[in-house]
């Protein structure tokens, strides 16, 4: 019987190639968003486990984590240096690192902070050593280069008009492991010379537009006190976790913000998966509309076929045997359909992924899951049910009727 079904498709080849298409595509676009969802929410879930805490002025908490963890350039208010000093002192604290941002450097985004960043991202460096004096930098793994390249930075990006600074020039020291998130991309400096650079001699006191030359073998000061210039953030690894909740609490006021990158995230899922659903159930309307319309074709095609079908009842074919073979075609080109589909879907979440990682840096696994059974399971018991319909019309023909027309 198997060997019937496949031959009777093999003469209709062109119309099941069609039906089988439209499934693959209608199966694809679910696989794709349910895939590529999960694959941005964790890439940035573990882009942000390295981040137990962030600190900054007052203002969105979302454009905080945006800035500060995946490194998206905005406009934030600088948090008071003294704010730095009091972090970087609390017993409570294993490390405070500032960011800096705004330069850039051949489209990579040039960081200003301090070694225990470097070491909480890459606790053993690729090759190299972290930077030692105002002048050297360390790379991320995507970023270009090798030690002992110069890395001239630009204020803003090259597509927005910004100019290169003439006041340093950085030499690449070491480079770090890769780390699956957007720090991978970027080029750290010591936070002293984005300061200098920028003409920033205390918090209340600074001038962005004045550039003054830094001495690039100045050695490396990480010591901060109530005179440091301001920073756009503060990365903070609190000792415990009751450290962390009230650290969290005390720097929550109207001055400064204090967030979990977690929490931020998960208001960030609960719109995303808001989205997912909705394109969900976009891909699901588009699958009932294919299987109808594959329907309506299929009762045609049975119709077209009375003649074959007469035959085969003429020939002595038992009722039962003729209902499994139309339910049997039928259901292939189900199965093949959604195969292809999973092999479509696959394939476009990857690519997906690939184009963002390649912009972000972020690492976005694309992965199925055990809840995507339910979505199989689903499609096949749909296929079995919806096959079922054309092969009991067979039931209504006479073979000698059917031979007749």
């Amino acid at each position: 019987m198997i060997g019937f079904i496949v031959a009777d498709l093999r003469r209709f080849k062109g119309g099941a190639l069609a039906v089988i298409v439209l499934i693959a595509l209608s199966v694809a676009l679910s696989v794709t968003v349910t895939l590529q969802e999960r694959a941005v929410r964790l890439g940035s879930a573990r882009a942000a486990e390295k981040f137990d805490l962030l600190v900054g002025a007052a203002g969105s908490e979302t454009q905080l984590a945006l800035s500060a963890v995946f490194l998206q350039p905005a406009p934030l208010p600088l948090l008071a240096g003294g704010v730095l000093a009091t972090l970087s002192n609390d017993p409570r604290v294993a490390f405070a690192a500032p960011v800096g941002f705004g330069d850039s450097a051949d489209g990579h985004p040039v960081v200003g902070t301090t070694t225990g960043l470097i070491a909480a991202l890459s606790p053993a460096l690729a090759e190299g050593t972290p930077f030692a004096r105002l002048g050297e930098a360390v790379i991320g793994s995507d970023v270009p280069g090798h030690i002992g390249a110069e890395i001239k930075p630009m204020h803003g990006a090259a597509n927005e008009g910004g100019h290169t600074h003439t006041g340093i020039v950085y030499q690449v020291t070491g480079r770090m492991a890769p780390t699956g998130t957007a720090w991978d991309r970027a080029i750290l400096v010591p936070i002293r010379a984005v300061w200098q650079l920028h003409g920033m001699a205390a918090t209340e006191d600074h001038d962005h537009d004045h550039e003054t030359h830094v001495d690039a073998d100045t050695a490396l000061d990480e010591h901060f006190d109530a005179e440091t210039p301001g920073v756009p953030a503060v990365l903070v690894k609190p000792k415990t976790i009751a450290d962390a909740y009230r650290l969290r609490q005390e720097y929550r006021g109207e001055k400064t913000l204090a967030v979990f990158p977690a929490e931020v995230l998960t208001r960030l899922y609960a719109t995303l998966g808001d989205a997912r659903g909705l394109l969900l159930a976009i891909a699901m309307g588009t699958q009932i509309i294919v299987i109808a319309a594959v329907l309506l074709v299929t009762i045609m095609h049975v119709g077209a076929r009375q003649r074959q079908i007469g035959a085969l009842r003429a020939f002595g074919a038992p009722r039962r045997a003729v209902v499994a073979i139309v339910w049997g075609e039928l259901f292939l080109l189900f199965l093949a359909g959604f195969v292809l589909g999973l092999a479509l879907g696959y394939a476009a979440a990857r690519l997906i992924s690939t184009a963002l990682t390649a912009t972000t840096a972020i690492r976005m696994p694309v992965e199925f899951a055990r809840e995507d059974l339910s979505l199989g399971l689903w499609f096949i018991g749909l296929a079995v049910l919806v096959s079922i319909l054309p092969a009991l019309s067979t039931l209504r023909l006479s073979p000698a009727r059917a031979l007749r027309s």
